[in-house]
């Protein structure tokens, strides 16, 4: 009987599962992005929970219909924090355990508890195929998250040591508060990005606030809400707040690469799924000879192939 690893990941923007078989491959990835009302900015948590307990069993069939008649859920991987840190909490996580915890103990199948962040990172593994050494640099940039961290990855659990990051906003947020004012849905993202394609070439500049391993978006978002104010081109501010984004990302891990002397460098998370990003990214630190690893776009958003491949691990 062919075994599987089933992951769930209930964040704050998508509710995910996902099934890998004993050899790996993805099976199963069922997603429902979170509903917010047009011109909102974000859920509550009491709003997140309602719409992952109505979305969980629904994907959950999804997910088990494309299994084989017989078969076996081996183990169980679950987001069960935002980050691996004894303080870290978010009632959202809780609808995704409780529901592994009730499937484990029906399945009898093992549970593995693991964090957003860890999930992530797995996630970004599993799909770049790297980094391959046992200790190395991982940037995270999310909605709710903009940390730059040290991994020593043992493939039992990852231990997660946090150099530095956003000082007040994360990218996400950046990115969601300035597509909002523009008039784009939430989360912006995806959004941002097709309006700021055709913004490339008169994009604008916003400062960049790097200071060693700590980085401001408060700054860049004031200045180009002000330029909103002024009925500047939404295009043109767009283009300008992924750059912006861009090259703080490049700036950080310079200065985190500077501090550890690891020269490689996972990059997870949904703002990283940006296409514009990825490739500036790339290019900029392939000339400092620093080896980036991005996970395929699908594998950057949020996701539960992350979980999978943990619990797959164990």
């Amino acid at each position: 009987m062919m075994k599987y690893y089933l992951g769930i990941d209930t964040s704050c923007y998508t509710t995910s599962v996902a099934v890998l078989d004993q050899y790996g491959n993805l099976t199963a990835d069922c997603r429902k992005l979170l509903t917010v009302k047009l011109g909102g900015r974000g859920l509550s948590q009491s709003e997140m929970v309602f719409q992952h307990t109505r979305n969980l069993p629904g994907l959950l069939e999804q997910a088990f219909s494309k299994l084989p008649a017989a078969y076996q859920i081996s183990r169980i991987g679950v987001s069960a924090q935002p980050r691996p840190a004894t303080d870290s909490y978010m009632p959202a996580f809780l609808v995704g355990y409780g529901y592994a915890r009730a499937l484990g103990a029906a399945l009898k199948s093992a549970v593995y508890p693991t964090s957003h962040q860890e999930n992530h990172i797995y996630a970004g593994l599993w799909s770049a195929a790297g980094p391959l050494g046992d200790d190395f640099l991982a940037l995270h940039l999310s909605g709710g998250t903009t940390e730059v961290v040290q991994v020593c990855n043992n493939n039992t659990k990852p231990q997660i040591t946090l150099l530095g990051g956003s000082s007040d906003l994360h990218a996400g947020q950046f990115v969601d508060r300035i597509g909002v004012s523009l008039g784009l849905p939430f989360p912006a993202g995806p959004h941002l990005e097709k309006l700021a394609h055709s913004g490339r070439g008169q994009a604008i500049t916003l400062p960049v606030a790097v200071a060693g391993l700590e980085v401001s978006f408060s700054g860049p978002e004031s200045h180009a809400q002000r330029l909103i104010a002024k009925g500047a081109e939404g295009a043109a501010i767009a283009a300008g707040v992924e750059q912006c984004i861009a090259d703080s990302i490049v700036q950080l891990i310079g200065q985190a690469v500077a501090v550890t002397h690891l020269q490689q460098v996972l990059i997870v998370g949904g703002v990283t799924a940006n296409l514009f990003l990825r490739h500036y990214v790339q290019e900029q630190l392939c000339k400092k000879q620093i080896q980036l690893y991005i996970p395929q776009p699908a594998y950057s958003s949020d996701n539960a192939v992350g979980a999978a491949y943990f619990a797959w691990q164990q």
